[in-house]
């Protein structure tokens, strides 16, 4: 990986529920939502990420790509909106934008 970029497996969870219990089909479409992801791989000059962090980013900002027969996602650093990290040092929630 080069530079501040990012390389992530979508979460594809499949149909979601409501909060009532009411199934939701992945084809539903909700206007603009944003997806999670788990870090793969990261380059040189990313700060804040490691492997294996859960990402949330815009489905819409990405860049898809095929390697050895799986699907991922390439993203900037800069395009997350939050990280959800293992890592959690005292007084930290491990979720933080």
């Amino acid at each position: 990986m080069l530079h501040d970029r990012l390389l992530v497996r979508v979460d594809e969870s499949g149909d979601r529920r409501s909060s009532g219990g009411i199934v939701i089909p992945v084809t539903a479409t909700m206007g603009r939502r944003l997806a999670w992801a788990r870090v793969e791989a990261a380059g040189a000059h990313v700060r804040s990420v490691e492997v294996g962090d859960r990402v949330l980013f815009d489905p819409e900002d990405r860049a898809e790509v095929e390697v050895r027969g799986d699907d991922f996602v390439l993203l900037r650093e800069r395009d997350l909106h939050a990280v959800a990290s293992e890592r959690i040092d005292e007084g930290q929630t491990g979720l933080y934008l």
